[in-house]
């Protein structure tokens, strides 16, 4: 009875060996997740990601320079890189969006690398609002918002920023959009954001909420999120054909709709969007074609900028 007593003594140890080990573990997941953070980068559509730079700053005003700075160290101190990543991408482009009239932001679904040109449904929108602004006669620049680096420290940053609702990203955006719109004053910036991307769009909204140059066109938030911000933004949560499983919590639709496709019985008439890239959600699926898309954003820009649709 000894040697039992023994043995189980020894293999309770164990076990409390191990489940320390794991409680280690994943106490380091966790503030990795947390402490991770990385500067967003601004791409100009079409640009395959490329950060957006200059090495010629003659033509910026040594005041808006130095408004530039102080906001950098407003939002990661003496961290010199990350400092100077953001001055330099702040000041490509107000040299680039200073004689433009809209700046369009867009902030993806999935972790948050994804591209303009490589999201079909959103490409469709972005073309669609940007003939009907260039046929108004208004000039404007197109920008990827890139939230996360591709890798699995990436992966574990976003995971925070979702958990805290992207409570250090959303600000470095915000601060970005502030410094145009304090510099240029006509400019007005349009934050548009699909799936995920919805979330970090509104908190921007709730930070910028006083300011009247800022504006937001969402497509599909996650239905665990509600929009705080209303003023100034359209939220677009059915796409008129299959109602959003992924904005209404329809996990049965969610996993019906992934059984048929696996055993090859989707129809052409359904409407399959993705979330995270593999797993399929009907109804999450956006384009400028889809009537009532067309219908709400139309509208919308109507009313916000008086424009005009023949």
């Amino acid at each position: 009875m000894l040697t039992s007593g023994v043995g189980m003594g020894s293999k309770i140890g164990r076990l409390g060996i191990l489940i320390a080990l794991a409680a280690v573990c994943l106490l380091g997941v966790m503030l990795l997740t947390f402490s991770y953070s990385e500067v967003g980068v601004f791409s100009k559509i079409g640009t395959e990601g490329l950060p957006l730079s200059t090495s010629d700053l003659s033509a910026v005003p040594q005041s808006v320079a130095e408004d530039a700075i102080g906001l950098a160290t407003a939002l990661f101190g003496d961290s010199g890189e990350k400092s100077n990543d953001f001055v330099n991408q702040v000041l490509a482009v107000y040299s680039e969006a200073k004689d433009k009239d809209f700046v369009v932001v867009f902030n993806s679904g999935g972790w948050g690398w994804n591209l303009l040109e490589n999201t079909p449904g959103w490409w469709s929108i972005f073309s669609g609002i940007k003939s009907e602004l260039v046929t108004s006669g208004y000039k404007l620049v197109s920008l990827d918002y890139i939230r996360t680096d591709k890798s699995w420290r990436g992966r574990l940053g976003e995971m925070g920023e979702m958990i805290t609702g992207y409570q250090s990203k959303a600000k470095d955006l915000a601060y970005r959009v502030k410094f145009l719109t304090s510099h240029i004053p006509e400019l007005k910036v349009i934050i548009a954001g699909e799936s995920n991307g919805t979330v970090i769009s509104d908190r921007v909204m709730t930070i910028l909420k006083d300011n009247p140059q800022v504006y937001s066109i969402q497509t599909g938030p996650p239905f665990w999120h509600n929009n705080i911000t209303l003023d100034r933004t359209l939220v677009i949560t059915n796409n008129g054909i299959i109602p959003d499983s992924f904005s209404e919590g329809d996990f049965g639709a969610i996993i019906w709709g992934n059984l048929k496709a696996f055993l090859g019985f989707s129809e052409p008439i359904d409407d399959f969007g993705t979330i995270l890239h593999y797993v399929r959600a009907p109804g999450h699926d956006y384009w400028w074609q889809y009537p009532q898309v067309y219908a709400e954003i139309t509208n919308f820009l109507e009313q916000k900028f008086n424009i005009k649709w023949w």
